[in-house]
């Protein structure tokens, strides 16, 4: 009995293509990664070759132009993008202002505190960040047309006085899967982040209904010290260890040198 419990307990997965293996067309992902920092990049590969289109993805950015989630980006398969900064991605503006994709685009704390409210089951928040402009208003344009016209626009929020200042209603946000990359992990997927990769991938897993992690180092259960797990098991429901070769991989965003 006690080893059948083990053995239900390991959720480690034997191939990226495995892991994705459930994502089908027009799923929603909460993709983990802070610019390059933390970048599910094994996962969104074997995503981009499982073939599936139409995603909606929830991430802090979308990737660069061919790397992380500019992959997917750049095949066509995302549909609609939730996130708070898309510079740096020539393809993602061009898609946008052509009206091949749709986009919403959130402060940054705003989302940051949307995925981890759908985490915890609370389904909406107020929060004083972009009262008095479009991002409470209404009015950003979420998809262009092909005349450059505004084909769908944000609508106005809920806005309230709390203590006398306005705040806007926020709600939360649940996926369907949740891609993360974390430094460390387990086989009962307890996860431990790296410094900036910790911004959005702890409150991505936790958004996702079906959490998916790759792991840059595999260690067997009760060898983290659980008062450095960033994420406990119950969130996640997939582990994959990259190999040596995967876990090196780490891009640099900006490549500078001294004078």
């Amino acid at each position: 009995m006690r080893t059948e419990g083990r053995q239900r307990m390991d959720k480690v997965v034997a191939s990226a293509a495995a892991a994705v293996a459930r994502i089908g067309d027009g799923a929603s992902l909460a993709v983990g990664g802070f610019g390059l920092s933390g970048v599910p990049t094994t996962l969104i590969r074997a995503l981009h070759d499982s073939g599936a289109r139409g995603l909606h993805v929830v991430s802090n950015n979308c990737g660069v132009d061919g790397g992380g989630l500019g992959v997917l980006l750049a095949a066509g398969r995302i549909s609609r993008v939730t996130g708070s900064y898309v510079g740096e991605n020539k393809e993602f503006a061009r898609q946008y202002l052509a009206g091949e994709i749709e986009v919403e685009l959130v402060p940054q704390g705003t989302l940051a505190e949307r995925l981890r409210a759908g985490g915890c089951g609370i389904p909406a928040f107020y929060t004083p960040a972009g009262v008095g402009t479009p991002v409470a208003d209404g009015g950003l344009p979420w998809r262009y047309g092909p005349d450059g016209t505004v084909a769908v626009a944000s609508p106005a929020k809920e806005v309230r006085a709390f203590a006398g200042r306005e705040h806007a209603l926020e709600l939360a946000i649940t996926t369907d899967f949740a891609l993360v990359r974390a430094a460390r992990g387990d086989r009962h997927g307890n996860l431990v982040f790296h410094r900036a990769a910790r911004n959005f991938n702890p409150l991505a897993a936790m958004a996702g209904r079906v959490t998916i992690a790759e792991v840059e180092e595999l260690v067997e259960p009760g060898e983290l010290d659980p008062d450095l797990v960033h994420v406990p098991g119950v969130f996640v429901q997939h582990v994959l260890a990259l190999t040596p070769e995967q876990a090196a991989e780490k891009g640099i965003e900006k490549r500078t040198v001294r004078g």
